[in-house]
């Protein structure tokens, strides 16, 4: 069960989120730190679902929004609304713009303007932030396998 406060955010200490949390996940999503390219799970995720914050369940992206950008870490052109939200980042002598969970406040990775249409954006995010939740019918494909 997730901790809600008042205005529906997910409000947990840091030791109980290393206790939810792998070690990694842990590390991405509560230090804002960076898998390795081409490292992380759902970089070849091709089927149709949701995209999923690894910390607190969130929904963020749709498999629709979903696009090979060749830079070794899932990415997407569109978020679902609401479901993230944009942070200046300065860290490491550069300028980005950092995107995290709206609910949960959990680093997920970065936004840039180099994506395809009909945006232009692309999200660049950790896999190991996400979780994936396959759509009802691609899970009874799966089952009369």
């Amino acid at each position: 069960m997730h901790d809600m406060a008042e205005n529906g955010k997910t409000i947990k200490t840091d030791e109980e989120w290393r206790r939810e949390l792998t070690p990694e996940q842990f590390r991405i999503l509560r230090q804002h730190g960076t898998e390795r390219a081409g490292t992380g799970p759902h970089l070849g995720e091709k089927r149709g679902g949701t995209f999923l914050c690894a910390g607190c369940g969130q929904a963020l992206y749709r498999s629709e929004a979903k696009y090979e950008s060749g830079t070794g870490w899932p990415s997407f052109f569109d978020t679902i609304d609401g479901a993230v939200s944009e942070h200046d980042d300065r860290s490491f002598f550069m300028r980005r713009t950092e995107i995290r969970c709206a609910r949960c406040d959990g680093h997920l990775g970065h936004v840039f303007p180099d994506g395809p249409q009909p945006t232009g954006q692309r999200y660049c995010m950790n896999g190991h932030a996400l979780t994936f939740a396959p759509d009802d019918a691609e899970k009874n494909k799966e089952q009369t396998k």
